[in-house]
């Protein structure tokens, strides 16, 4: 109950009008439903005592407050019968019970109406929080994390938050009200008896919170089994094309047909476990009314005037209006139980660290005051060092290749310019500034990427193109399109600029999708910009067209290039190569040549 009381405190104050006056009514609708049971003892007693009960009417300073209501209550109701007859009396006994149920049923339905925006409105906030989250974190966060768990999260756990914590509000704050306007009732009545309840329900209370706890610890267990389970699915369509190329079906089928049946297995021994709540609290709720029926029976028969016949039919149907509320309380606390178990995993990521932060006091960048220096830069993912005292300068305007084998730290040296991840010893300037210095977002303002995937997404070829850009014309981005060699193929499209592109840009070519994304690059129009290996993956004549507005793109800006093509920067300001994290050669194209080193053995290998 700690920690539902903590999902309320952290989401609910935004709604809190809503929630006090689901609250108003709900005390409302507990008083009401008194008063319509407290019309039924009239009823019986006309039914099954006869005339043989007189009434007399009892001034409202001669007594109790409590002996002259509900005497004169009674004695209303004797004068209808009298005066009109008991048909009539019963008939606008009857007439009351309907109205007051009316209005006992209205108050319950305002209840619910001030609670549904509270319900939806905590869930949609909770998706905000993820998807912000999930896209404020840094990109090292989604190293160690499955992005089919984070699906998972994201998508099955909200919705079992919805589904098990938030479909129980109505009951959490309803139910405890109705209690205990009810407990009220009841203390006034006789305490006696109430305090022989008393005895028995936290009894029942325990027994049902034994197994809650169990059911959260299960619960969590499969939801963890069920981000596995997404994880292969996610994994299975982004490779199906690997899974059929090898003859991989079987294998693959295996995996995620061993996964599914332990979620299965866990999913059953849940269901099982919650189906369990109703019966158990049903069971408790009648033995603890026979219980109390025996007791406050016992007590009449034997003569005590404890409370008499009439009053005691009241008490008992005030109690058993009590029990179909702990049933849902219980009802509702399982199903937190198993919504609890999906906020620890969501969780997980509302309150993962960001390490990448903005500066208390931000300083200002500009890239015409000088070129990017990185100063003896170190760092690892691991235990080993991936970049290993690294020191370059990039003057303004210049462009520097980054050349060696696979895993030599060139693609993470780039990363560490625009902050994707942080460096652990020496430090990166722009200016002399450096960029730890600097805000993320006015840091990453000045830079454009583009990178050896072309990351594209599911909406038209002008959306793509003014990604990050606010405010762009048709004419600037037809312009960036030409620069990009990719203005042609785009009008002969269906739609020309709106024609939706599919899923990553799976309607295109290689070549196209990586001309739209250096398009977009030109349109963004940076001073200092990053290719990570641009060409690799291209056939000649689209490397051919790819490669010249690339040149298009470099002219007058301060470019890092990863190449593995090395005929792409032959003519490159300079070319830094790597080696097992560190800086082994830098010149220019024939000052490498001539020094007959590792860049030697590297454009030997691709002439070969």
């Amino acid at each position: 109950m700690k920690e539902f009381l903590q999902i309320l405190r952290r989401f609910v104050p935004p709604y809190k009008g809503y929630l006090i006056l689901n609250i108003v009514f709900n005390i409302l609708a507990a008083i009401l439903t008194l008063f319509s049971f407290a019309l039924i003892i009239p009823i019986l007693q006309m039914l099954f005592l006869g005339d043989g009960v007189e009434y007399h009417f009892m001034p409202w300073d001669s007594g109790s407050l409590k002996d002259v209501v509900i005497n004169n209550f009674y004695y209303s109701a004797y004068y209808c019968k009298i005066t009109y007859g008991a048909s009539a009396t019963l008939a606008m006994l009857a007439g009351a019970l309907v109205v007051m149920t009316a209005f006992k049923t209205g108050t319950t339905y305002l209840s619910s109406h001030f609670l549904i925006p509270i319900r939806a409105g905590v869930v949609r906030d909770i998706r905000n929080y993820v998807y912000d989250k999930i896209v404020s974190l840094p990109i090292g966060f989604f190293t160690t994390e499955r992005k089919g768990d984070v699906m998972a999260r994201m998508s099955g756990d909200v919705a079992e938050i919805e589904n098990s914590i938030m479909s129980s509000l109505d009951m959490m704050f309803k139910n405890p009200i109705m209690i205990v306007v009810c407990l009220v009732m009841m203390l006034t009545i006789s305490w006696q008896l109430t305090l022989f309840v008393f005895v028995l329900l936290p009894i029942a209370g325990y027994i049902m919170g034994k197994v809650g706890k169990r059911l959260k610890r299960t619960s969590l267990e499969g939801q963890q089994q069920w981000g596995a389970l997404m994880a292969t699915i996610e994994e299975t369509l982004g490779g199906l094309r690997i899974i059929k190329a090898f003859n991989a079906e079987h294998k693959i089928r295996g995996r995620f047909h061993d996964e599914n049946q332990r979620f299965f297995r866990t999913s059953t021994r849940i269901s099982r476990r919650q189906a369990l709540a109703h019966p158990m609290s049903e069971f408790l709720g009648t033995a603890t009314i026979a219980i109390v029926l025996w007791f406050g029976g016992t007590l009449i028969l034997s003569g005590h005037n404890i409370i008499d016949a009439p009053t005691f039919i009241y008490y008992m149907v005030i109690f058993y209006n009590i029990i179909n509320p702990a049933k849902d309380l219980s009802k509702a606390a399982y199903q937190i139980q198993k919504g609890l178990a999906s906020m620890v995993r969501v969780d997980k990521i509302l309150s993962a660290d960001n390490p990448i932060k903005d500066p208390d006091e931000p300083k200002s960048l500009s890239t015409d005051k000088g070129g990017i220096r990185y100063d003896h830069v170190r760092f690892r993912y691991g235990e080993d060092w991936v970049v290993d005292d690294v020191t370059l300068d990039i003057p303004f305007g210049s462009t520097v290749a980054l050349v060696g084998q696979s895993g030599s730290g060139k693609s993470t040296l780039a990363d560490l310019l625009p902050r994707f991840y942080d460096v652990e010893q020496g430090s990166i300037t722009i200016g002399g500034v450096d960029i730890r210095d600097v805000r993320v977002k006015d840091l990453r303002a000045i830079m454009g990427n583009v990178n050896q995937e072309a990351i594209l997404f599911n909406d038209t070829f002008f959306n793509n193109i003014t990604f990050g850009v606010e405010g762009a014309t048709q004419e600037q981005v037809e312009e960036a399109a030409r620069i990009a060699n990719a203005h042609d193929f785009i009008m002969a499209s269906e739609d020309g600029y709106e024609t939706n592109i599919g899923d990553r840009g799976c309607k295109l070519s290689g070549g196209q999708r990586q001309r739209i994304s250096i398009a977009r690059a030109i349109l963004k129009n940076p001073p200092v910009l990053i290719l990570d290996e641009a060409t690799s993956a291209l056939d000649t004549e689209s490397e051919r067209l790819v490669q010249e507005a690339l040149d298009r793109l470099m002219r007058n800006r301060t470019t890092l290039v990863i190449a593995h093509r090395l005929s792409t920067i032959c003519n490159a300001d300079m070319i830094c190569v790597m080696h097992e994290g560190r800086i082994v050669e830098r010149g220019t194209h024939d000052e490498l040549i001539a020094l007959g080193g590792y860049y030697k053995r590297l454009v030997d290998m691709q002439k070969f």
